[in-house]
């Protein structure tokens, strides 16, 4: 299938992890000149390479996404070498694992700026562009907090809820200029944030990491971890022309472990 965004620029935030990395070389393989952003430079190499092993284009940026005063300049680079971004693809690092409850209000505003404003205002920076072409797909990825508030992860969920509403409007703001707006989330999927939240659970519970793990496979309906690279598709997919009517939706690419309908 041709998924028709040969060509197209494509911006992929967070690109330097498991799921960032995977999308843009999804992206990459069907011909979009990537550019991937992550805070660390070192991550971001290792996402050029796995780019390059495809055949696909790439332009890394290291950014720090708290930094607002940072984004226009950014995507102005971007712009100069690829031309206006047709894809973005709105994918944060996650806060640490927290109660809901007590939290510095600090720690609050530290993570809506990284997590929440920076993916806001980095889509009101690259709208007019694709208004202008009357084509465009902003992707959200999320958490499947959003849908079932998974314990302990307090920050993450509330945080993340807030871009499920903001997507959600915007894909009607937008619709009639040829721009889509979906969020994606996905369930368990084997990267380095997911060990990380099972050694932390096993930590808590004086437990081995291993019972912690095949605890929650037995969950899953298919009876594994995602693959980073199937979550990648599913991205490449929603940025793609044939999905032109599917906007304002919510996504699960989570092996049927979200019990609610």
């Amino acid at each position: 299938m041709d998924l028709g965004i040969e060509g197209r620029s494509a911006l992929v935030l967070g690109a330097g992890g498991g799921l960032g990395r995977a999308i843009a070389v999804a992206l990459a393989r069907e011909g979009a000149k990537v550019t991937a952003a992550d805070i660390s430079a070192e991550a971001l190499e290792g996402t050029r390479q796995a780019v390059s092993a495809v055949g696909g284009a790439i332009h890394t940026l290291v950014w720090d996404l708290a930094d607002l005063g940072a984004v226009d300049g950014h995507v102005r680079s971007i712009e100069v070498r690829h031309g206006p971004v047709g894809i973005l693809v709105n994918n944060t690092g996650g806060p640490p694992p927290t109660p809901v409850s007590g939290q510095d209000p600090a720690a609050w505003a530290k993570y809506f700026n990284a997590m929440v404003l920076s993916v806001i205002a980095i889509t009101d920076r690259v709208l007019p562009g694709m208004r202008d072409a009357g084509w465009g797909r902003i992707i959200t990825s999320t958490s499947s907090g959003v849908v079932a508030p998974i314990p302990n992860l307090g920050l993450s969920n509330a945080l993340r809820s807030t871009l499920v509403g903001w997507s959600k409007t915007l894909a009607r703001e937008v619709g009639l200029s040829g721009i889509t707006a979906n969020i994606i989330l996905p369930g368990r999927v084997a990267t380095d944030r997911i060990r990380f939240l099972d050694e932390q659970k096993a930590k808590r519970e004086a437990r081995p990491v291993e019972e912690v793990t095949a605890e929650s496979t037995g969950s899953i309906p298919v009876g594994r971890y995602g693959n980073p690279e199937e979550y990648g598709d599913a991205v490449a997919f929603l940025a793609s022309a044939r999905a032109s009517y599917i906007t304002g939706s919510v996504i699960r690419v989570d092996g049927g472990l979200i019990a609610s309908i």
